[in-house]
């Protein structure tokens, strides 16, 4: 799992496994619409802190997949 999310749902009420191979855990108080608003949130401090290349749609997009570890 990619550090910034796993960061983003600690925050949002998830916790670190201690067995089984599951890094993360969730119970019904976890916070689907903060974890949600959270990814939002960091798309737009990328997209607002690149430089101008960095911030076209194919600039963003790239910064965008590196922080979330997507391929």
């Amino acid at each position: 799992m990619n550090n910034t999310i796993k960061e983003l749902a600690l925050q949002c009420g998830a916790w670190n496994q201690v067995y089984d191979n599951k890094e993360l855990m969730v119970d019904r108080t976890f916070d689907v619409e903060k974890l949600a608003e959270l990814v939002v949130k960091e798309c737009i401090d990328i997209c607002e802190s690149g430089t101008s290349t960095q911030t076209t749609s194919g600039g963003a997009a790239i910064l965008i997949k590196q922080r979330f570890g997507i391929k």
